[in-house]
C-alpha cells in the first residue's frame, strides 16, 4: 500500500490530480488513433509514448512541499512537458505546463514560477512557426496560456495563503496546549500541597505532641505516634495518587478507551470498587479530546475517593454517530447544593467548551454523583 501513498497526499491539489489523468488519458487515446491512422513516423510514435510514459512516472515522485526534497524533479517534470510540444501534441499539452509551473510556484515561489512561466509564454509565440504554424497561431496560444497561467497561478496564491494560516492555527493551537498544561500543572500543585501538605502538618504537630507527653503521658504519646502512622499511610497513598495523575496519557502504550479502562484499573487497592465499560463502537479520538476525556474520569475518580466516601463508581464511554461520551457515577454522599463547583471541574468545563462540547456535574437522584462529558468525534474547523 505504501507505493500509493502518493494518491493521499494532502499537499498535492486534488484538482491538479483530476486535470494530469485526464490529459495523460487523451494524449494516450491521441497516440493511439495516430497509430491507428499512421499519421506520423514510427520514431514520432516512439518519441511520444515515450514523453508520456515518463510523465506518468515523474507524476507520482513530484513533490508538492518543499519540506519533502526531491526538488529536481519540479524542473524535468517541467522539461518533460514542454517537450510533449516537440514530440507530437501541439496544444492539448498546454494545461500539462500549466500543472508543471503551478508545482515549481508551491515549491521555489511565485517569482520563480512567475518568471518561468512568462519565458514559455514569450517562447510559445515564437517555437510554433519553427514547426509550420505562424506567428498568428503562436500569438493566440501565447494569449490562451497566458489567460489561462493568472488563473492558475492566482489558485497556486490562494493554496499557499491557506496553508501558511493553517500553520499559523496550528502554531497556536500547540500554544494554547501548552498553556493548559500549565494550567493543569498550577491546579495539580496548589490540590498536592493542599492534600499532602496537610498530611505533613498534622503528622508533625502529632509527633511534637508526643515528644513533649513522652514522659507525663505516655499513653497520650503513643495515641499521637498511633496516630501519626496512620496519617503516614494515608498521606503516601495520596503521593501515589498524584503521581498516577501525572504519568503520560498513553499509558504503558495505551490510548483511547485502553487508556481510561487503565486509569480506573490503577484506583484498585485504593478502598473503593471502579468499574469501566464501552457501549458503541469505538472510534479514534483527537488528541485533545481523548486528553479531556482522561481528566474528567480522573477527576471523577479522585474526588469520589477524596471527598464523596464512596464505595463504588462507574465509568461509561458511549461512542455515539458524531459525539462521545463520559460519564462517571458514585454512590457516595454527594455534593452540598450551596457548594460552588471547585477549581478543577470549573478548568474541565472549560476545555470541554474549547472543544465544542459540554461538562455538567450533580447529585444522582438516588444518592452519589454524577459527571457527564460530552464532546463531539469530529475536529473542529
Amino acid at each position: 500500500m505504501a507505493r500509493f501513498d502518493w494518491l493521499r497526499d494532502a499537499d498535492r491539489p486534488f484538482l491538479f490530480n483530476v486535470v494530469f489523468w485526464a490529459m495523460m488519458t487523451l494524449l494516450t487515446t491521441g497516440l493511439v488513433q495516430a497509430v491507428a491512422t499512421a499519421a506520423a513516423t514510427p520514431l514520432e510514435y516512439v518519441l511520444f509514448a515515450a514523453n508520456v510514459v515518463l510523465l506518468a512516472v515523474l507524476w507520482p515522485t513530484l513533490p508538492w512541499n518543499p519540506a519533502r526534497g526531491r526538488h529536481w524533479v519540479a524542473p524535468l517534470f517541467l522539461a518533460a512537458t514542454i517537450m510533449l510540444g516537440l514530440t507530437g501534441s501541439r496544444q492539448t499539452h498546454l494545461p500539462l505546463i500549466l500543472i508543471a509551473v503551478a508545482n515549481l510556484a508551491f515549491l521555489y515561489g511565485m517569482r520563480v514560477a512567475t518568471a518561468i512561466l512568462s519565458c514559455v509564454v514569450v517562447g510559445s509565440v515564437f517555437v510554433p512557426p519553427l514547426f509550420g504554424s505562424t506567428i498568428a497561431d503562436g500569438i493566440v496560444q501565447a494569449t490562451a496560456m497566458a489567460v489561462f497561467s493568472a488563473f492558475v497561478l492566482g489558485m497556486v496564491a490562494s493554496i499557499l495563503e491557506a496553508r501558511r494560516r493553517r500553520e499559523e492555527a496550528q502554531g497556536l493551537l500547540e500554544r494554547i496546549r501548552e498553556l493548559a498544561v500549565a494550567e493543569e500543572r498550577a491546579r495539580m500543585a496548589a490540590e498536592m500541597h493542599d492534600s499532602v501538605g496537610h498530611h505533613l502538618t498534622v503528622i508533625k504537630m502529632g509527633l511534637e505532641n508526643a515528644e513533649r507527653f513522652r514522659e507525663r503521658r505516655p499513653e497520650s504519646a503513643w495515641a499521637e505516634v498511633r496516630q501519626a502512622k496512620e496519617l503516614t499511610v494515608e498521606a503516601l497513598a495520596d503521593a501515589r495518587r498524584w503521581v498516577r495523575a501525572l504519568r503520560p496519557l498513553a499509558l504503558d502504550g495505551r490510548v483511547g478507551s485502553a487508556a481510561l479502562e487503565r486509569l480506573a484499573a490503577s484506583f484498585d487497592g485504593t478502598g473503593i470498587t471502579v468499574s469501566f465499560e464501552v457501549r458503541g463502537e469505538e472510534r479514534r479520538l483527537e488528541a485533545d479530546t481523548e486528553l479531556v476525556l482522561y481528566r474528567v474520569l480522573q477527576e471523577g475518580l479522585t474526588n469520589a475517593l477524596r471527598h464523596a466516601k464512596a464505595e463504588h463508581v462507574h465509568g461509561t464511554l458511549t461512542f455515539g454517530d458524531d459525539q462521545v461520551a463520559l460519564v462517571v457515577r458514585d454512590d457516595g454522599t454527594g455534593r452540598d447544593d450551596r457548594a460552588r463547583g471547585g477549581f478543577g471541574l470549573t478548568s474541565l468545563a472549560d476545555r470541554a467548551r474549547a472543544l465544542g462540547g459540554t461538562l455538567a456535574g450533580g447529585n444522582r437522584p438516588g444518592g452519589g454523583f454524577e459527571l457527564r462529558a460530552e464532546l463531539p468525534l469530529g475536529v473542529r474547523a
